[in-house]
């Protein structure tokens, strides 16, 4: 049936859709090395509205504990430097009159724990957005079943989700593993 088909394909979609965002947002968390995404939270008031960074400027990172920031115009250094320290990133910008330097410190301990207790929650979010498209489906298929569906199709489709739902929550716990020991190491 290709009601059941568009079912699986669809919370495969989503499901799909919830690991990618979980990825996105592993990014965010940083692992002791310097990356531009670093900054992604980093707004600049350009002529009175507030632009993202990488729009105004140009990100790089030279080594694993710097991030230089070149500003398209030299008039955008100092909103520039306001913009990261408001930010409050933890990140003390220098201004050598070119381009804006920052030193990425090494990470405390605590702090790990700390970022490693974020990624969790993220996973954890990110289980329930894999459950809840498992739910939706399974709703669905109760619907196409009470409608005159065969009770052993829906049975496998049921399972077929149930699979689904297995091997991503599988793929988020992966993901969780490799970002915790990116973070953990030193």
């Amino acid at each position: 049936m290709e009601e059941i088909e568009f079912i699986l394909d669809s919370t495969k979609e989503s499901m799909d859709g919830t690991i990618a965002h979980l990825e996105k947002e592993f990014l965010n968390i940083r692992a002791g090395k310097a990356s531009p995404q670093m900054l992604g939270s980093v707004f600049v008031d350009y002529y009175g509205s507030q632009t993202p960074l990488s729009q105004v400027s140009n990100v790089n990172v030279p080594d694993a504990r710097t991030i230089t920031i070149q500003p398209y115009e030299k008039s955008m250094l100092h909103p520039i430097e306001k913009a990261i320290m408001i930010a409050n990133l933890g990140f003390n910008p220098m201004n050598n009159g070119e381009n804006i330097i920052i030193n990425v410190p090494a990470l405390t301990e605590e702090r790990r724990r700390d970022l490693v207790k974020q990624a969790k929650a993220e996973a954890e979010d990110a289980k329930i957005g894999i459950r809840n498209a498992r739910k939706d489906a399974n709703t669905d298929i109760k619907k196409l079943e009470k409608e005159g569906a065969s009770e052993d199709i829906c049975k496998s489709a049921e399972d077929d989700i149930q699979k689904l739902t297995d091997g991503f929550i599988r793929k988020v716990d992966e993901h969780l593993a490799i970002k915790e020991a990116e973070i953990m190491k030193v």
